[in-house]
């Protein structure tokens, strides 16, 4: 199978496209390399030195004797996207190439802007290139359980069946996101489930929970290969920035009473998600909703679980809980469905001290590129004074 990479140099796009690669599909990246640019622009870093992705390919070419294509360019420019779904000729598009932060996109207004332009223009670009010209291809949209928020009821996989004033229909399930990040999410979701139900196309979204970890076994193969790994406030994600605190020794910041609950998953289950997505497509005119993840944590828990593996590797490991920047509630049900995907064949790597382990000796061996600075949240969802 031919399958588009869009976003495919970054911290989930690259370890995808090396796995599926790795199992024999002919794979192609397209990627504007802007997630290089806001590092630069925030004047932040990866913690692992990541080398530029024409490299990245020639190694990986040179180690497998595989291929990847690569199209250096924007999806926002509609011409560009054409020519070069036209050149590759894909069979699927996994799109993991928007903005996925939610702190950078309640920077300011121009962040805001910058965030839903980018991603939901990007994504309905996506849409009609693929109803001109590939209409059979399925897309595989990368999510987030961030869409759904905190409800106070069981979260489903995309649909809820509702009984009112006697009639019953099974309809959207309730959005309630909680950036103006995880609202561009939301436009994309009713903008795909739009065109499937108008055009006939086949797409798959999955609400990812918060990934974690660094090594597939594709990235792990050689230095040149290695996955970028963010530990600052605006990318960072809990687990891989708890790691890296606890690595330097600087205490793990927890936001507010620290009580929020998510949904989490390895990078190597994402990799493999991908690929189930991709083995059981969607059929013409169906808009399929898995909820991706493999365990429920708060985050306070998640930060007691570094704290003793840390404290068994001999690091010097506390706690502090510290004011949340976000506006989100620290105390809540949160009980969300993922069956989807089990039923489908998904093992998930659950969360271990052995992998605890591997992620803080990661940070460990990289410490040096950490820059203190670029720890504590600096972006506040609510209005400044």
């Amino acid at each position: 199978m031919k399958v588009l990479v869009i976003g495919g140099d970054g911290y989930c796009g690259w370890a995808t496209a090396l796995y599926l690669s790795n199992r024999g599909y002919e794979v192609g990246i397209l990627d504007s390399l802007v997630r290089r640019h806001w590092d630069q622009q925030l004047c932040i870093d990866t913690l692992t030195p990541i080398t530029p992705i024409q490299q990245r390919i020639q190694r990986w070419k040179d180690l497998t004797g595989k291929s990847i294509d690569l199209f250096i360019g924007d999806i926002n420019n509609y011409d560009f996207l054409i020519k070069s779904l036209l050149k590759f000729e894909p069979q699927a598009i996994i799109h993991f190439g928007e903005q996925r932060s939610a702190p950078f996109s309640m920077i300011d207004r121009e962040h805001a802007v910058l965030t839903q332009a980018n991603n939901v223009i990007g994504n309905l670009n996506l849409l009609y290139a693929m109803r001109e010209h590939f209409p059979d291809c399925h897309l595989v949209k990368l999510g987030t359980m961030g869409e759904y928020g905190t409800p106070n009821i069981d979260i489903e996989e995309g649909y809820i069946t509702i009984e009112h004033n006697g009639r019953k229909d099974t309809l959207p399930y309730p959005k309630q996101p909680g950036s103006f990040y995880h609202l561009s999410k939301v436009h994309d979701s009713h903008n795909i489930h739009f065109a499937c139900k108008i055009w006939g196309l086949r797409a798959t979204d999955l609400n990812q929970g918060v990934v974690y970890g660094v090594l597939t076994e594709e990235t792990g193969m050689d230095e040149l290969l290695i996955n970028r790994l963010d530990y600052d406030g605006v990318f960072g994600t809990a687990l891989n920035r708890f790691c890296i605190q606890a690595a330097i020794g600087h205490p793990l910041t927890v936001y507010g009473k620290g009580g929020q609950t998510r949904a989490f998953l390895d990078i190597r289950d994402t990799v493999r998600c991908i690929e189930l997505a991709l083995e059981n497509p969607a059929d013409s005119g169906q808009f399929r909703v898995f909820n991706q993840f493999t365990e429920l944590h708060s985050v306070g828990d998640l930060a007691m679980m570094v704290k003793k593996a840390g404290i068994a590797l001999g690091l010097d490991v506390e706690v502090e809980n510290i004011p949340n920047p976000r506006v989100e509630l620290e105390d809540h049900y949160f009980n969300a469905k993922n069956t989807n995907l089990l039923d489908l064949g998904l093992q998930p790597h659950f969360l271990s001290d052995s992998l605890l382990d591997s992620l803080l000796n990661f940070a460990i061996k990289y410490k040096e590129r950490v820059d203190n600075t670029q720890i504590m949240p600096k972006v506040l969802w609510r209005n400044p004074g």
